[in-house]
């Protein structure tokens, strides 16, 4: 059996964290379980996981500081892993979720989840350099996103 302070110390797999107040990201729990089961299900451990939702104007700083690019993105991945277990830090641009999610006829929860397993993807190996990686990048994208709006794991 646990103390207390032992269930305390253990530290989550996936954890999320706000620049600003966000009320658009609903059942939590649920998320982080289903983005654990997503990495099991592509055979990776996953340690940790940090998603980081931001404005625009701090993920082009961070485009521009850490990647030498001068133009705004929905989502930067860095992958912190020493070894075959994943850490990483996930941040993601809400402002550019919403701008997308509008010009692609989206709800912007349906497009906050399929960034965020996007970025999962990535560091489960998967790219999207080229058109053959963008389709199998989208074809597990809408996998995942059926399998977690129909509840079914």
């Amino acid at each position: 059996m646990f103390t207390n302070f032992e269930i305390m110390t253990s530290k989550p797999k996936v954890c999320f964290f706000f620049e600003k107040k966000f009320s658009g990201l609903n059942n939590r729990t649920k998320l982080k379980t289903f983005i654990e089961y997503l990495f099991q299900r592509e055979g990776r451990t996953l340690l940790n996981i940090n998603y980081v939702f931001c404005s625009d104007k701090r993920l082009l700083e961070i485009n521009r500081q850490y990647l030498n690019h001068d133009y705004y993105t929905d989502i930067i991945t860095f992958d912190l892993s020493e070894n075959e277990s994943t850490e990483a830090e996930v941040y993601i641009s809400i402002d550019r979720v919403k701008e997308n999610a509008h010009q692609v006829g989206a709800s912007i929860l349906q497009e906050l989840h399929r960034v965020m397993f996007h970025g999962a993807l990535h560091l489960c190996g998967y790219s999207d350099r080229s058109m053959s990686e963008k389709s199998t990048m989208r074809a597990k994208e809408d996998k995942y996103l059926a399998k977690y709006f129909s509840g079914s794991t």
